[in-house]
C-alpha cells in the first residue's frame, strides 16, 4: 500500500486529502491517506473578524471518517526528504515518526509578532481560532472595567483587508460583551502606514470602503506607524500617545515555519517553490499547497495567502499527489479568475472582481454574497462518502 501523507488540517490540507482519495476511488488503486493537524476542527478563518468566535470552527471528523481520510493530532516538527519521513508531536504527548510515499505541505501561514516593542506582550489578533477567542476573553473584561484606563478605545494596526474588517465590525462585537450604548461610545482607530486605506486592494473599491468606515465612525489614521504598544497605550510615529486597552494587530502573515525544513530556498514570504503540478521544485516526493506555497494561480499572478487560493490549490495537490502514485498524468493548477469580496460590517459589503479589482457589487447584494462564502462555501463538505468527495473535486467548468 502506498502512502499520501498530509500535513496540515486548514482548507489546502482537507481539500488535498479528500481529493486524493477521490482519485484513488477512480482508479481502484491502493493508497492510504493520513492527514495531520494538531485539533480534530478545520478554524474558519476568514470569519475571525466576527462576534462571537468560538463558533468559528468546524469539525474535521465527519468529513474524514466517511472517506477513510486517517487523522492523526499532532504537529509536525521535522521533515527528512530523504529518508520521506515526518516527526510528529502529538497532541497529547510524545513523538513519533510517520512514514511516506508523496508528501503534501499544507501547514498554511502565521501571523509573526511585528516588530514593535511591546506588541508580543500586548496586543491581540485574529489570526488563529485560539488568538480570536483570547481577543473575546479580553472583551468581556473590557466591558465590565470602565475604571481600566484606555477601556473604550479599539485600535486596529493594519489597514489591509484583514484590518478593515476587523475595524468595520468592532462595534458588533463590542456590543456582544457590553451593550450598543457601549458600542456606540466606543473609539475605534484604523492604523495604516501607506497614503491609503486598503492599499492592496485598488482603487476602484476604496471609496465604498473608505465610506463605510466613516458610516463606522472609525478614525482612520494614515501614513502613520506603532513605535510602541503597552498594557494601556499605544504611540505613533507622529509622537502621539493613544489611551487603549486593546491593540490589534492584523500584519506580518508568513508562510508556516515549517517550510524551512525542506531543503529549498524559500520567497520573501517563507514560502516553498512549486512547478505547475504544485510539486516542490528540486525535492522528491514533497508537494506543497495553500499559504505555504508559492504556485502561479493564472500563468502569470502568483497565489495569494488566501482561503479562496489555498482551497482550489489543496484539489490540485491531491489530485497530483494521487495520481502521481497511481501512474497518471499530472494537471497543471490553474485559477485564473479572482475575486474579492470585503466585508464592511452593518454597512455590507464590497465584490471586486479581477487582480485590477474592480467593483461588481457593494452593499446589502455583496454581503449577501459574503455571508454565502463564509457561512456555507468555505464549510468541511458533509454527508455519504459520494457527496463529500464530490464536495472536493475540481470544477470542470471552472478549474476550481
Amino acid at each position: 500500500m502506498k502512502k499520501i501523507l498530509v500535513i496540515g488540517g486548514g482548507f489546502a490540507g482537507m481539500m488535498a486529502a479528500l481529493n486524493a482519495v477521490d482519485e484513488n476511488d477512480h482508479h481502484g488503486g491502493d493508497i492510504a491517506v493520513t492527514l495531520v493537524s494538531p485539533t480534530p476542527y478545520i478554524t474558519i478563518r476568514p470569519r475571525l473578524y466576527e462576534k462571537n468566535a468560538e463558533s468559528l470552527r468546524a469539525p474535521l471528523l465527519p468529513t474524514f471518517d466517511p472517506v477513510g481520510v486517517a487523522f492523526v493530532d499532532g504537529a509536525a516538527r521535522d521533515i527528512d526528504t530523504e529518508a520521506r519521513t515526518v516527526t510528529v508531536e502529538r497532541t497529547n504527548g510524545g513523538a513519533e515518526t510517520l512514514d511516506y510515499d508523496r508528501l503534501i505541505l499544507a501547514t498554511g501561514s502565521e501571523l509573526r509578532d511585528a516588530p514593535i516593542p511591546g506588541v508580543g506582550a500586548h496586543a491581540f489578533n485574529i489570526d488563529t481560532y485560539d488568538a480570536a477567542v483570547k481577543l473575546d476573553e479580553h472583551l468581556r473584561v473590557v466591558a465590565a472595567s470602565s475604571d481600566t484606563p484606555g477601556h473604550d478605545t479599539f485600535v486596529v494596526i493594519g489597514g489591509g483587508m484583514s484590518g478593515i474588517e476587523m475595524a468595520a465590525e468592532m462595534r458588533n462585537r463590542i456590543e456582544v460583551h457590553a451593550d450598543a450604548a457601549t458600542a456606540s461610545r466606543a473609539r475605534v482607530v484604523l492604523i495604516e502606514q501607506a497614503g491609503v486605506v486598503g492599499p492592496d486592494l485598488g482603487d476602484d473599491p476604496r471609496p465604498i470602503i473608505q465610506e463605510a468606515l466613516a458610516a463606522a465612525d472609525v478614525d482612520i489614521r494614515l501614513n502613520t506607524t506603532v513605535t510602541g504598544v503597552t498594557e494601556d497605550a499605544v504611540t505613533l510615529s507622529d509622537g502621539e500617545r493613544i489611551a487603549t486597552a486593546t491593540t490589534i494587530v492584523t500584519v506580518g502573515l508568513r508562510a508556516s515555519a515549517l517550510g524551512e525544513r525542506v531543503p529549498v530556498a524559500l520567497d520573501e514570504f517563507g514560502r516553498v517553490p512549486v512547478d505547475d503540478m504544485l510539486r516542490v521544485i528540486g525535492v522528491e516526493g514533497v508537494y506543497a499547497t495553500g499559504d505555504i506555497a508559492r504556485a502561479i494561480a493564472d500563468g502569470e499572478q502568483p497565489a495569494l495567502m488566501s482561503c479562496q487560493h489555498g482551497r482550489t490549490m489543496g484539489k490540485y495537490a491531491g489530485y497530483n499527489a494521487a495520481r502521481d502514485l497511481l501512474g497518471q498524468p499530472p494537471r497543471a493548477y490553474r485559477q485564473t479568475d479572482y475575486s474579492t469580496c470585503l466585508d464592511l460590517g452593518n454597512f455590507g459589503a464590497v465584490l471586486t472582481t479581477g487582480w485590477d479589482r474592480k467593483v461588481g457589487h457593494f452593499g446589502e447584494e455583496a454581503k449577501k454574497r459574503k455571508m454565502w462564502i463564509n457561512g456555507e462555501l468555505i464549510y468541511p463538505p458533509t454527508g455519504n462518502r459520494e457527496e463529500i468527495l464530490a464536495g472536493g473535486r475540481i470544477d470542470e467548468k471552472t478549474g476550481r
